[in-house]
Formats: structure tokens, sequence, C-alpha cells
């Protein structure tokens, strides 16, 4: 299985800000990236059904020969990681989780992220063991995730939704801001602009790369061509969307560490 690829899931393009963070870590390996846009954004749908789709996702990169699979997706993370686990012990996952941890020393905390990621327990209990005493400030970010599917960097429309949510915070005088999903980290640029260099903006996509990696060794699952064997294959991505492939294509784009090794895109698979 070394040689199998790492799946990736996300609701959306978000999780390509963690797949970014692993290619740059783990340039050999090659992914297998499922956006389920028929059904983003996560946040606002029921446990029951962000549990059904991650199942699914799941049996379709397992189907597939993944031999790791990253729930690249913190909502998802949330409330579905752990049965993941429980249905298939012999399979590492990894998944997402608000940064809180190195927020620890702020002394006025942001938090962004959607509601079922700020309702859940994992969440709770991260904010109460490393952020217990100090003002934090939470917004679920109603309708950003589709404006980050919908609209290219730059947008107007996206700056003035990222204006409302972040001048509260701002004005309450944070000085930490931690990008609880994966799609924020895709407009980080836009979000520090707003924040000014007195902030520090936490984006987990690089810890979440370092333990896939930690995994990936301790499994003896690295591809060979880490291991400089010979006659192993290029590198090959593939994505897959429940929807249109149209977000993937632009984000892909603007992504060249990943774009210049896509194999293709499959859209409107039925997961």
């Amino acid at each position: 299985m070394t040689n199998s690829p790492i799946g990736i899931f996300d609701s959306g393009i978000g999780g390509l800000s963690v797949a970014v963070a692993m290619a740059d870590l783990l340039p050999e390996e090659t992914f297998l990236y499922v956006a389920d846009n028929a059904y983003a954004p996560y946040g606002p749908r029921s446990a029951e059904s962000i549990l059904e789709r991650s199942r699914k996702i799941t049996r379709y990169l397992l189907a597939s020969g993944a031999k790791m699979v990253v729930v690249a997706c913190n909502t998802a993370t949330s409330i579905a990681i752990d049965t993941l686990r429980e249905d298939y012990p012999a399979i590492p996952f990894v998944g997402m989780e608000p940064a809180v941890k190195p927020a620890a020393d702020a002394n006025g905390v942001g938090v962004l992220a959607t509601t079922a990621t700020l309702r859940s327990h994992r969440y709770l209990k991260l904010r109460n063991k490393y952020l217990s005493g100090k003002p934090v400030f939470e917004d679920a970010c109603v309708g950003l995730v589709p404006l980050i599917e919908a609209e290219p960097s730059g947008s107007p429309l996206l700056a003035i939704r990222l204006q409302e949510i972040l001048d509260p915070m701002l004005q309450n005088g944070i000085d930490t801001l931690v990008l609880g999903c994966t799609h924020y980290p895709l407009i980080k640029e836009e979000i520090e602009a707003i924040c000014g260099p007195a902030v520090n903006v936490i984006d987990p996509s690089s810890a979440a790369a370092r333990q896939v990696q930690r995994l990936l060794k301790k499994r003896g699952l690295l591809t060979s061509l880490s291991k400089g064997f010979p006659g192993t294959r290029g590198l090959a991505h593939i994505f897959a969307t429940s929807g249109t492939s149209a977000p993937l294509q632009r984000a892909l784009h603007q992504l060249p560490g990943l774009n210049r090794n896509r194999k293709l895109i499959v859209p409107q698979v039925h997961f």
C-alpha cells in the first residue's frame, strides 16, 4: 500500500489548504481528493447528515485504494472522525481541530468556525482546556464558505463579508485569530489585510500535515519514492467532486503546487 494515494475529503475546496501543506511536506505522495460540494456547506447540516456523508466518502476513498484518510474539514472531524476510526480500525485517520492550543498565551482570541464546530464537544473541551478565563469571541461565519466556493480571491463580496465578521472582534481587542475551518486559510491574505500585523492569524494546516507525516512513518506507509526506490510512477493527484468542478478548477489554478501534478478532475461522482 505504500504507493497508494492519501485520501482527503472536505465539503468543498477548503481541504485544499491542507493538501497544499501536505504537498510541501510530502512532495512524493499522491492524493485522491474529494470535494463534497453538492452537499456544502456542512456547517448548517445535522450531525446525522454529516456523519452519513463522511461514511459514504470514506468508503469511496478506501475502495479506491487510499492508504490513509485525512478528514480535511473541521466540521466533519468534530462529528464523524471518532466513528470512522471505529468503523475502520486498521486505517490511519487524521482530522482537523480548531487550533486553540497555540492561542493559549493570547490576551484576546477570535475563533472563526462553523456552527457545528462551535457547538461540538471536541471544540468546547479544547476551549475550556486552553482558553479558560480568556475573552473569546466566536463567529459562525454564516455565508462565508459558499462565498469562498463561488468567488475568486480579491472578490469585493468576500471583503465585505469578512469585514462584517472581523470588525466586532477587532473592536474587542483580539490579538489572535484562530481559523477553525479549512476554507479560511484559502483567504488568509485577505483576513490578515483586515486584521493587520498586530493580530496573529493561526492556520492549522501545517500541523495537520506534520501529523500525516508522523502517522505514515509510524505505519510504514511512506511512498517508496521518498525512500529512493527506482521505477515508481510520477505524481498524479486525482480530484473528485459530488457537484460542479468549477470551484476546484478555479482554486487549483491558484495553487500551482497541486495543479502541476493534477491528473484530472472527476465531477459529479455519486458517493
